[in-house]
């Protein structure tokens, strides 16, 4: 599967240079894929944009559609632009545009900072923090660029995000609520900064409409994720007047990596009332 995804990036990445529009001759899911390069002026490096199209998006020239971010975009966007266009089938997921933020990259050493980019501050590990850096490239850079490009309904953006990227999608449900309306956390790993994110409550400006936020945690996931996860979850689903609506669920024989479709499939149906 990693190979695979790497094989996509780099041809992506090698198309753009000549064409929008990417096709994937034999993988019509794939299809309507189209690639940017976004720079960050305030991080001072750059992200490789994946932007997943819905069906009929060109003959719909009056419509606006949900958008859903997707972290860790150069392994997960493959499987998931996959399986979404797969669900749509049979209506169990919306007509919406997907949004892929990837590294083009799979380690440290070569580019890949999402251990600073989802993280909040950590005193284990110093290369930990980089979250609200992050979020203010997503809320004053790609967020705007997507929005100006795309027919892409800011009141409907979800971000969606795996182990450190689900922790990226607690920090932001919890310090900036309504900078996305819908939020699904697959397998957040919180086991080295879990403290902060039993206090962490940001507030909402009144009268915007209150987001949704999905968490899902694998059964058979590691006790040093699973374990921080359901604390989480224990925490604030006893709390009452929440800045969101919650919904949080164990995913039954789901593992750290099998985790993610399910999560994603579920935290759909649940933030769009499917």
């Amino acid at each position: 599967m990693k190979r695979l995804s790497a094989v996509l990036i780099l041809t992506l990445v090698a198309s753009a240079a000549v064409a929008e529009t990417v096709s994937i001759k034999g993988l019509q899911v794939l299809d309507e894929t189209r690639y940017h390069r976004v720079e960050s002026e305030a991080l001072g490096r750059g992200y490789d944009v994946l932007v997943g199209l819905p069906q009929n998006y060109k003959e719909s020239a009056d419509s606006t559609y949900p958008t859903i971010y997707i972290l860790d975009g150069g392994l997960l966007y493959p499987l998931l632009r996959g399986y979404y266009n797969y669900l749509r089938n049979s209506e169990e997921a919306p007509a919406a545009i997907l949004v892929a933020v990837s590294y083009g990259s799979r380690d440290f050493e070569t580019g890949n900072l999402r251990g600073t980019d989802y993280t909040a501050p950590s005193e284990e590990r110093e290369y930990y923090g980089g979250a609200e850096k992050f979020q203010s490239f997503l809320a004053d850079e790609l967020l705007p660029f997507i929005e100006t490009e795309y027919r892409s309904a800011p009141e409907q953006r979800v971000i969606f995000g795996q182990s450190l990227g689900g922790q990226f999608v607690l920090y932001t449900a919890q310090s900036q609520p309504d900078l996305f309306w819908g939020h699904i956390a697959s397998n957040p790993a919180l086991h080295r900064n879990l403290p902060l994110f039993l206090e962490l409550n940001g507030e909402t400006q009144p009268g915007r409409p209150q987001s949704r936020l999905f968490v899902g945690s694998g059964s058979h996931d590691e006790p040093q994720f699973r374990e921080p996860a359901v604390a989480w979850i224990e925490h604030w689903t006893s709390k009452d007047d929440l800045p969101w609506a919650l919904e949080a669920v164990t995913l039954d024989t789901h593992t750290h990596f099998s985790a993610p479709p399910a999560s994603f499939r579920q935290g759909l149906k649940w933030v769009f009332e499917l």
